[in-house]
């Protein structure tokens, strides 16, 4: 585990402690340091049309103990009090932790057939047929199913539409530990010209569906009342803290405009995890959501309940679309190293880790707007960027920022008079 002293060093000491912690190789200690270690070559095969690059901070999250193991947390992002609140949390939940599990990783693949001309002998047709395209589907990815992945199921659906009724083909995927986007879009390519003959009717769309309902990852915590309490200081009980709690997940779980903000935070964690290991934010962010409308009402990822002795439990299922092999997992090599760091072993303890990290992080958030409000902490963070904005610099951010937060003034034109005198 990092020292007790690790949030209090400056960004070179905590380097080395990481290094030490993570047994970091010279080489990639160096490459860690470097304030933009994505060089030309590698960022011109990534995306099109590459003119620089854009960094982002990279963080570390601690106290993050899940399913026995102690993890340090790499998170990239932009806004104040991410990384600060998901290690509060985590602080908070120990000596017990997290215990986190996933389901499988299979991910859904989707053909679209319009025009059939009988739906029910064209879905008896396909599931006739279902070994046989499995294997026709298997045979474009070798290596995959050599580890043990590949078509699991075949499964139709028939979608009302206003351009009639169109037959939606479900092709499932155990991906292993791929992400599993290409693989699936192939698969699916590959077997559409024999579902057209099946079925007598034209395949359109052949893609993967980010609705991964099949491949989700649970997280469940308890935060006790006495470390509840000591949270707040004891300014509140820790029975006041868990009813707070309680009465602010209920507006989340049956408001659509509360529930909307309140997973835009469990995602500011979960999405620092997935960029800094050179996943798809987008995907994730698309599954979540897409998840949690999936009963019918928009309502909130997490669960909280109280436990007999009074405790706060907190529990969040998710989809968790995520890969360590392929895409920029392999080719940013940072991403690599924050791999190395949080010490994952497949993609499903990554999975893992990154629902414990959305439970954390929404915690955080839910205690701090259910007691002393979000400003307290936010806000002390977001003043550096205020005072920054103003035109301070060096030790003048740290001083103008302070002063800010102890009058609970943080502004622009506040940093500026500040910066005058």
């Amino acid at each position: 585990m990092l020292s007790k002293e690790f949030k209090t060093k400056n960004p070179t000491q905590r380097l080395d402690e990481i290094a030490a912690e993570c047994n970091l190789t010279p080489d990639e200690k160096a490459l860690f340091a470097k304030y933009g270690s994505l060089d030309e070559g590698t960022a011109n095969r990534m995306i099109e049309n590459v003119a620089t690059t854009y960094a982002l901070p990279m963080g570390i999250a601690t106290n993050f103990k899940i399913n026995g193991r102690d993890r340090l947390i790499p998170m990239v992002l932009e806004e104040p009090s991410v990384v600060a609140g998901a290690s509060f949390a985590a602080k908070l939940a120990l000596p017990s932790g997290f215990t986190a599990t996933s389901t499988e990783p299979i991910m859904i693949g989707q053909i679209q057939i319009v025009q059939v001309p009988d739906m029910k002998k064209a879905v008896a047709a396909i599931d006739s047929q279902k070994t046989t395209l499995s294997e026709k589907a298997n045979a474009k990815d070798a290596m995959l199913v050599s580890r043990g992945g590949g078509v699991t199921d075949i499964q139709c659906r028939i979608l009302k539409t206003g351009r009639g009724d169109m037959l939606i083909v479900h092709l499932h995927v155990n991906t292993q530990d791929a992400m599993g986007a290409n693989a699936v879009n192939t698969m699916c390519e590959t077997i559409s010209s024999d579902l057209e003959a099946l079925t007598g009717g034209h395949a359109r769309l052949r893609i993967l569906t980010n609705l991964a309902i099949h491949r989700t990852a649970t997280a469940t915590t308890i935060w006790t009342k006495e470390a509840l309490a000591e949270s707040t200081k004891n300014t509140l009980s820790g029975e006041q803290v868990v009813e707070a709690v309680l009465d602010a997940y209920e507006f989340a779980k049956n408001d659509p405009f509360r529930a909307c903000t309140n997973n835009k935070g469990i995602m500011n964690g979960i999405d620092a995890v997935v960029m800094a290991t050179g996943n798809d934010w987008r995907a994730m962010e698309a599954g979540a959501h897409a998840y949690a409308v999936k009963n019918g009402q928009y309502t909130s990822l997490t669960t909280y309940s109280k436990t007999k002795d009074g405790h706060l439990q907190g529990e969040i299922t998710l989809p968790v679309a995520v890969g360590l092999v392929g895409g920029a997992t392999r080719t940013h090599p940072l991403a690599k190293i924050a791999l190395k760091i949080m010490d994952v072993k497949s993609a499903r303890d990554l999975g893992e880790v990154l629902a414990a990290v959305g439970l954390a992080q929404n915690f955080a958030a839910m205690r701090a707007l259910s007691t002393e409000g979000i400003s307290r902490g936010h806000l002390k963070l977001h003043a550096k960027n205020i005072a920054v904005m103003a035109g301070a610099t060096g030790d003048q951010i740290d001083r103008i920022a302070a002063q800010m937060a102890e009058e609970k003034n943080v502004n622009a034109a506040r940093a500026k008079e500040l910066l005058g005198k």
